[in-house]
């Protein structure tokens, strides 16, 4: 896997048809490899998928807000010589990919926004267990209860929860702390690039009125709504999300 400012990505397609790239931006806790295949080689897409600081393997600690994560993408698209980007972030990275498109637009090609929200406020009981270590555990049983949806596969559960378990529980806290921090609520309709937003009817830590809020503000912004499915949506549904973004990337891309 390169790396470029100490940020590690995987990239697939390097010779994709579709121009600008598609950069992907993992979630709270998470890292490149939470995107499932179907997304992470989307067809005649040249894809990015990166572990944000602290991350997976890339170096450096977590940082504390969504403007700091989002600094830290810019400069990684510069090292790369992309000045252009489509976006698609889930949750902590869908705010991160909506900030880059208020305070860089002429370097947002377009958005994909999953199971995030123009601000996100996180549960507090969740927030003040991930702050203790002595309390982590029972942080990881909340975070089991509403990370899916309740068709999810138990398999797929087990995975995450023990991706999360590696996670140093200081980056774990401090990216809810940003998320929690995060309010762009009065913004959102300055965003003028295409916009695709998708949400699972079950996701308890970001529920469908978040995604609903967007596309009622954002111009032009395109809504789905997938039935059954929680707050790890990519996990729950990789085909039929990847089938749905490609068919926006095909739509925006004519």
């Amino acid at each position: 896997m390169p790396q470029v400012n100490g940020i590690y990505y995987a990239e697939s397609n390097a010779g994709g048809k579709i121009f600008p790239p598609v950069v992907l931006i993992h979630g709270a806790g998470s890292n490149h490899l939470v995107w499932p295949a179907e997304i992470r080689r989307l067809k005649g897409c040249r894809v990015l998928a990166l572990d944000l600081p602290g991350h997976g393997k890339s170096q450096g600690v977590a940082l504390h807000s969504i403007e700091s994560y989002t600094q830290a993408v810019e400069e990684f698209l510069s090292s790369l010589n992309i000045y252009s980007a489509i976006l698609v972030g889930h949750s902590l990275g869908g705010c991160v990919a909506l900030e880059m498109g208020l305070t860089a637009p002429d370097r947002v090609a377009a958005l994909g926004l999953i199971s995030s929200g123009a601000c996100l406020a996180m549960s507090a009981e969740i927030l003040e267990t991930l702050s203790n270590p002595s309390t982590l555990s029972l942080a990881y049983k909340l975070l089991e209860k509403r990370l899916f949806g309740s068709a999810a596969d138990e398999l797929i559960v087990k995975k995450t929860l023990n991706m999360l378990r590696t996670v140093r529980p200081g980056v774990l806290y401090g990216d809810w702390v940003a998320c929690n921090r995060f309010d762009r609520c009065e913004e959102v309709s300055r965003l003028t690039c295409p916009t695709w937003i998708a949400v699972g009817t079950e996701d308890r830590l970001t529920p469908t009125y978040y995604s609903r809020y967007l596309a009622d503000r954002i111009p032009n912004a395109e809504l789905e709504i997938f039935p059954g499915a929680g707050h790890m949506l990519l996990l729950e549904k990789p085909k039929v999300l990847a089938r749905s973004l490609s068919g926006f990337l095909s739509r925006i891309r004519n």
